[in-house]
């Protein structure tokens, strides 16, 4: 890993340069973050399991028409992806109240929405992901009217594909945020899923019991951060039972 170039490092994943051209290894870190990184935790493990979560959903979504970059797993805390232009928009798509929908419009957390509500946030941890309106997109250029459709249309079968999956295995879908970037296949230009899908981007909670299966286990102080998201990985059948067991977090002073 010490000989690639490095081309990226965020919160969460870093990524290399591919082995082939249009290609970047996306490496799985166990750094969790909250309120803008001002919450720091190394959880062992995290990477591993997200990485495998991640790699379950995006080829899930591939195997039903759902384009994303993902092409395949290297090892455990990394995949090799197809490189995007990320589009700088957050989308998330909220099928229950919880987080900031609840305290913008004061409606109770856990409250099930009329319908699926897709949101977008400016990627700019400077300003603290604002929230912004298609108006908005528009004018800056950040995406034009046609990619704003068709985000929506592919976020909305995301939700359609992740809300069954999870009903399956007894977890409710409350909400979650992807990424979208461009790739060109000679001259025409597609949208695909991009970044990652995993409990550190999703909002996961049990249906029995309501209990949170996700990154608000950390943000919330509700226990170990490994366990839950283990627990998703257990339910879903991803991680080999040979594979030991993740250990707990150890916090970064």
């Amino acid at each position: 890993m010490a000989r690639r170039k490095k081309v990226y490092e965020g919160k969460a994943k870093i990524l290399y340069e591919g082995p082939e051209p249009g290609t970047l290894v996306q490496y799985f870190k166990d750094d969790a973050t909250a309120f803008n990184a001002e919450k720091r935790a190394t959880v062992e493990g995290k990477g591993v399991l997200n990485n495998r979560l991640s790699e379950f959903f995006m080829t899930g979504l591939n195997s039903v028409g759902v384009p994303t970059h993902f092409i395949r797993r290297l090892n455990m805390r990394e995949q090799l992806i197809r490189a995007v232009e990320i589009i700088p928009l957050e989308v998330v798509v909220r099928n229950v109240a919880a987080g900031s929908i609840s305290k913008r419009l004061g409606i109770d957390e856990g409250t099930p929405l009329p319908r699926p509500i897709v949101e977008f946030y400016f990627k700019n941890d400077e300003l603290g992901d604002p929230m912004v309106s298609e108006e908005h997109i528009i004018a800056f250029g950040w995406a034009s009217q046609q990619d704003m459709d068709d985000m929506i249309s592919l976020a909305l079968r995301v939700n359609d594909f992740l809300s069954g999956l999870m009903l399956g295995v007894g977890i409710k879908l409350v909400d979650f945020k992807i990424e979208i970037g461009r790739v060109w296949d000679n001259d025409y230009m597609r949208l695909i899923i991009a970044d990652e899908i995993s409990p550190d981007s999703c909002r996961l909670w049990d249906i029995e019991t309501g209990q949170k299966l996700d990154k608000d286990v950390f943000r919330r102080d509700l226990g170990n951060l490994a366990d839950a998201y283990t627990e998703v990985a257990r339910r879903l059948g991803v991680m080999p039972q040979r594979e030991p067991p993740v250990t707990k977090p150890t916090l970064i002073n």
